[in-house]
């Protein structure tokens, strides 16, 4: 009983511990936002904003170029979201619930793109995009965001997919549904949590993404929060 005991209380502890570590860079981004600038600086650091200010959130809002960007970051990240959500939807109902030649190697595919690095890809992608007169445009970066956002949404969604019972859409249409309302009434309320999912790791991607934003928006106006913040 009391190594039971004994072993619940470490347990507990080394939880605690791997919680605050996890936790505290989120703390040091908050505290050193309300933190003046000599505080932010000082040795030994100061650890609370004893004199909170926000003076920092200010500047920034009214720096130049500040609501600009973070207009385009969101026209990016929401473009990304509706079109790869739409594109990834229909190609894993077309993997999980039909077969088709060449549908291995199509799943083969989808894992071998995620494993080639982004920064080996810019030169090519800019010389694409050059081409078609899309370099320092949002539609350029958005469709550059959809070919690494796709294949892991795509394998994503097939796999909340393949979860769900083919019998369950087959007995719907039993009792009278067409295939087309089987998939409204079962297939997609399913498959929603999914898709809520998928959308939030593509919005992040969109959002947070950097390095191709950094090569192909030039003009100030058209930059991308993540740029700003970096100049």
């Amino acid at each position: 009983m009391r190594r039971s005991r004994g072993r619940t209380i470490a347990l507990n502890a080394t939880a605690l511990g791997v919680f605050a570590v996890m936790i505290f860079p989120v703390y040091w981004m908050v505290a050193t936002g309300f933190k003046r600038g000599q505080d932010i600086f000082s040795d030994p650091p100061v650890w609370f904003p004893w004199h909170p200010t926000l003076s920092n959130f200010t500047d920034a809002v009214h720096h130049a170029h500040f609501w600009a960007s973070v207009k385009n970051s969101i026209v990016i990240a929401v473009a990304v979201v509706l079109l790869s959500m739409v594109l990834a939807f229909l190609a894993a109902l077309a993997i999980a619930k039909f077969g088709f030649y060449g549908r291995r190697a199509f799943i083969v595919l989808i894992i071998a793109v995620q494993m080639i690095p982004l920064t080996a890809l810019i030169i090519p992608i800019f010389l694409v995009l050059s081409k078609a007169n899309q370099v320092d445009k949002l539609t350029g970066v958005i469709v550059t965001y959809l070919t690494f956002v796709l294949p892991f949404t795509i394998w994503t969604l097939r796999g909340f997919m393949l979860g769900v019972p083919k019998d369950l859409e087959e007995a719907s249409m039993v009792d009278g549904t067409t295939r087309f309302g089987a998939f409204v009434r079962v297939l997609l309320p399913l498959v929603g949590p999914g898709l809520v999912a998928t959308s939030i790791f593509a919005f992040i991607q969109a959002w947070n993404e950097f390095i191709m934003a950094y090569v192909l928006l030039h003009s100030p106006e058209k930059q991308t929060l993540t740029i700003w913040l970096a100049n």
